[in-house]
């Protein structure tokens, strides 16, 4: 059975829209992209902190705007970055509404309904489904009970607007690990407690 870690920045005050760049994702007129951004690069300790590790096999797992933006601008950028090669190399599972090609290498369509397809992925293989972004998706995962896993990246900082990383579903989480930075940056794992 696989598992499902969903891999986020966010504020103090629960936004996770747009952390990476200005233009990232603007809807509804947010105008405070690229929040996390100079607070991860001054901080090399966080950085390291929040990426997953781990010895199991996995892949990436992506809404198609997030799959669009993240991977297209890491594997298009001639910028320094330690993510295009996983990011190349990794499979990646994307739900997409729209019928247009998915242009990176090793990525697959999740076909049909998103949630019910990632259940079979975690059913038929024992690998370790990590993540980015991709807000909605998630909020639809995490109502089906098909996150098992949070790694949150807290920055010391408060938006006042944008998209929440939690919805409305219901959620008791038990910590893993945790590491604060000396920027006051807080990694966390956080497990999802079953009943």
């Amino acid at each position: 059975m696989g598992k499902l870690l969903a891999v986020e920045n966010v504020s103090l005050d629960g936004v996770m829209q747009s952390p990476g760049r200005a233009d990232e994702d603007t809807r509804e007129g947010f105008s405070r992209g690229g929040w996390a951004t100079e607070m991860l690069m001054a901080d090399p300790e966080a950085m390291q902190a929040s990426m997953p590790s781990g010895d199991q096999p996995t892949a990436m797992l992506f809404g198609r705007r997030t799959y669009d933006d993240l991977v297209g601008h890491w594997l298009t950028t001639d910028d320094p970055n330690p993510f295009t090669d996983v990011l190349r190399a990794q499979p990646k599972y994307v739900a997409s509404r729209s019928g247009a090609d998915l242009p990176h290498p090793n990525s697959h369509r999740l076909e049909g309904d998103a949630v019910e397809a990632v259940r079979a992925l975690k059913s038929e293989f024992d690998m370790d489904f990590v993540l980015l972004g991709s807000g909605e998706l998630l909020h639809d995962l995490a109502a089906a009970g098909l996150v098992d896993e949070y790694l949150l990246t807290i920055l010391p900082v408060v938006l006042g607007s944008g998209r929440r990383l939690f919805g409305d579903t219901y959620a008791e989480l038990e910590v893993v690990r945790s590491y604060t930075s000396p920027t006051g940056i807080v990694v966390a794992t956080y497990r999802v407690a079953r009943s």
